[in-house]
């Protein structure tokens, strides 16, 4: 029997941390994925996580334990698939540390991942937009922060962790105007900024008086804004901007919702797909295609541009409110 412990820490010391460079985004997911795991194979087994061996962390348990996070957690499909994507990187590499273990591996390893319901993304329009931005109280140090970090956000579509992380000198403002960010993948990318976006940017910088390493939108005491922190102000401004927008109150407003909108706008704009994916640091261009599928008015524009020769461009509509009613049964 190996006990799981050392190649747990081994996995995180030498195989993440040292040969793969990984992301302290990535580590943080795995190491909790790993806690939930060694958590519910504990209760099952009534073993420490010190104690416990690979052999107990079998098929059967991490079956259960992705029962477990959809059905008793709440979590969902992508999320349940996640921790699934840790926990078979994981025993790849017990396997080379521990090949006696090999067919208790192998079955860990064969759990598919689950396929999930693809739902149309949520985005913001042009009227959405403006009430989302009116929402700040600009009088306030506080609203005049995180009004910039809107517009910012909207016209940048970068991603909350990519926000959190800018620092002042990510900002170019002379000729040619950007912000640099690393992205997922600890990607580096920069991303053309707007003359509006710029105004606002440079009188933000103004005031906020911070050297170069400096957070870009810290809180009061300096610090950088946590993730938590900016999702509790998008709350705050979708209550705020429902009250002049009462379409935003069908919408669940967050972070990633501001990225899809920049998306969709850049789309509108008539963008081809694989430079909005360079925009938006995908590392495919296929994950790209969302936008597309969410995008009504292209799919009514391609239906227009489809019509048979010599007819009238568009969709059908029945020339009498009788026709239209028979149409409808």
């Amino acid at each position: 029997m190996s006990l799981l412990a050392p190649t747990l820490q081994a996995f995180f010391t030498d195989r993440l941390a040292r040969q793969r460079n990984a992301s302290p985004n990535t580590i943080a997911a795995y190491r909790d994925a790993m806690k939930l795991l060694l958590g519910f194979t504990a209760e099952q087994t009534g073993q420490p996580p010190s104690q416990l061996d690979i052999a107990d962390v079998n098929a059967d348990l991490v079956a259960a334990f992705l029962d477990h996070l959809q059905h008793e957690r709440g979590n969902s499909v992508t999320t349940r698939n996640a921790r699934l994507a840790a926990i078979r990187s994981l025993f790849r590499f017990a396997a080379l540390r521990h090949p006696e273990h090999a067919a208790v591996i192998e079955r860990v390893l064969a759990i598919p991942p689950k396929r999930a319901d693809q739902t149309l993304i949520d985005y913001l329009t042009d009227p959405e937009i403006d009430a989302l931005l009116a929402a700040p109280d600009t009088t306030t140090w506080t609203g005049r922060r995180d009004h910039t970090m809107l517009v910012l956000a909207i016209q940048t579509g970068l991603r909350i962790s990519e926000l959190t992380g800018l620092r002042c000198n990510d900002l170019h403002l002379g000729t040619g105007a950007y912000v640099a960010c690393f992205g997922k993948g600890r990607k580096e990318r920069i991303t053309p900024l707007t003359s509006d976006t710029l105004g606002v940017l440079r009188a933000w910088l103004t005031e906020r008086a911070g050297q170069p390493d400096d957070a870009l939108f810290p809180t009061r005491r300096g610090t950088p804004l946590s993730r938590d922190a900016i999702e509790r102000r998008l709350t705050l401004y979708h209550r705020r901007a429902g009250q002049s927008c009462p379409s935003l109150h069908r919408k669940k407003l967050t972070a990633h919702v501001l990225r899809h909108t920049a998306a969709m706008r850049l789309l509108h704009a008539g963008i081809d797909t694989s430079v909005i994916a360079l925009w938006l640091g995908h590392e495919n261009v296929q994950t790209t295609q969302v936008y597309l599928k969410a995008d009504l008015a292209l799919k009514e524009r391609a239906v227009a541009r489809t019509s048979p020769p010599n007819s009238i461009p568009g969709r059908y509509a029945p020339p009498d409110a009788t026709l239209a009613f028979l149409e409808g049964l």
